[in-house]
């Protein structure tokens, strides 16, 4: 369980959910700068676009995975989907929650975060009444939530800005 709303997509200002239609938007603005973004770094990539859960999600694939390994990278990727929010907002004057994933790095980073959860459950295991996650993103500590609903625990988010952590708890 959440104690914020990790989940709520809204428009800027009046905060009302965002549409299909304005998520289909977001996306094609953001497919617009990643095309160009990779046309300048002569990166190969074809382009997916969905809407799901109240955000757009903008997927970047290549049959050669070396073409958008370079630009893959966790940290990368997060600061291209940064970037890409900013370009989509100024675009829209909305903000955006766009979630953006190259080659692969958002299923990646799922298993990642599944292991994550699993070391903190281990540590429970080993009788610790809580087990407390490094800071991520809304959209990683919601992952984290649903892994550790699937797991039968509980958990909530803690913590402001960029100090918003998950702590993990047995029911």
């Amino acid at each position: 369980m959440s104690s914020n709303s990790d989940t709520a997509t809204t428009s800027a200002p009046d905060r009302t959910p965002a549409t299909v239609e304005e998520l289909e938007q977001e996306g094609d603005v953001a497919a617009d700068f990643i095309e160009e973004l990779l046309d300048i770094a002569d990166i190969d990539g074809d382009l997916g676009l969905d809407v799901r859960a109240g955000r757009a999600y903008l997927s970047v694939e290549a049959e050669d995975d070396e073409s958008v390994r370079v630009i893959s990278a966790p940290d990368t990727v997060q600061a291209l989907q940064e970037l890409t929010r900013i370009a989509v907002q100024n675009k829209t004057g909305r903000f955006s929650r766009l979630i953006l994933d190259i080659g692969g790095s958002r299923d990646a980073r799922q298993t990642e975060l599944a292991n994550l959860v699993d070391r903190a459950i281990a540590r429970l295991d080993d009788g610790a009444s809580q087990a407390s996650l490094p800071p991520m993103s809304s959209y990683e500590r919601k992952l984290v939530h649903d892994i550790v609903a699937e797991r039968g625990l509980t958990s909530e988010s803690y913590g402001e800005g960029a100090d918003r952590h998950t702590v993990i708890r047995r029911h």
